[in-house]
């Protein structure tokens, strides 16, 4: 999904212990922008493992396409990844904070004030150990929470605090994940507090979903979910 329909600008964003993270602004174009509602609340996205080469150009397409529709986007660089300072945790402990400040900087700084809260494999449960440190985030959205036993060796300390939530959550996730089943993830949301619904993407696994081929779906669910909260 190119970047049609919209605008990109940069900024740099400064966490709590004074990492600067490259941030992008995708916003829709000033004639697309007159005729949207500035309720909607704007989305930010959060990339997969740094670890592995995550980064928010991975993103690109699902922000380009959300801000097509009326929506601004914002992705940005975890610490230690492109222009971002810092290092990279192995947990995604550290991380934290960087979504946090990115979701702050969103609500401050964008006409809607509210949040919706993206994040893409790893990127879901760093994300989703951030939704309730942010008052202004009003929903989360995972694409492809890794539950699975060995995948929670790195990111089981995360899984608490989404589960706990009682904001509204969507889990989108392919039935042929590689790091989670569709009966692990069923086992693991019977516990969720609040809303929350599950998509399930019949015949793909954990990569195909990450890939541009699936990004026009993924705007879709995202606009579905956030147009009910």
């Amino acid at each position: 999904m190119s970047e049609v329909n919209c605008s990109v600008r940069h900024s740099t964003i400064e966490t709590s212990d004074g990492v600067k993270l490259h941030a992008k602004i995708f916003e829709p174009e000033e004639e697309e922008e007159e005729s949207s509602s500035e309720d909607n609340p704007a989305v930010v996205l959060v990339h997969p493992y740094s670890i592995l080469g995550g980064c928010q150009r991975l993103l690109r397409g699902i922000a380009s396409g959300l801000a097509s529709s009326g929506y601004k986007a914002v992705t940005f660089d975890m610490r230690g990844v492109g222009k971002s300072t810092g290092k990279p945790s192995l947990t995604g402990s550290r991380e934290i904070q960087d979504v946090i400040a990115v979701c702050q900087w969103t609500s401050l700084n964008l006409p809607a004030h509210r949040v919706l809260l993206v994040g893409s494999s790893a990127g879901a449960p760093i994300a989703g150990s951030a939704v309730d440190k942010v008052e202004q985030v009003v929903g989360y959205v995972s694409l492809g929470y890794p539950f699975g036993l060995m995948a929670s060796i790195l990111f089981g300390r995360h899984h608490k605090a989404i589960l706990r939530s009682p904001k509204p959550k969507l889990f989108v996730m392919g039935t042929r994940d590689g790091f989670t089943s569709v009966g692990q993830l069923k086992n693991k949301l019977k516990s969720a507090a609040g809303r929350v619904e599950t998509c399930l993407l019949e015949g793909v696994n954990h990569f195909e979903m990450e890939g541009p081929a699936y990004d026009a779906e993924m705007v879709n669910l995202i606009l579905k979910f956030v147009s009910s909260l």
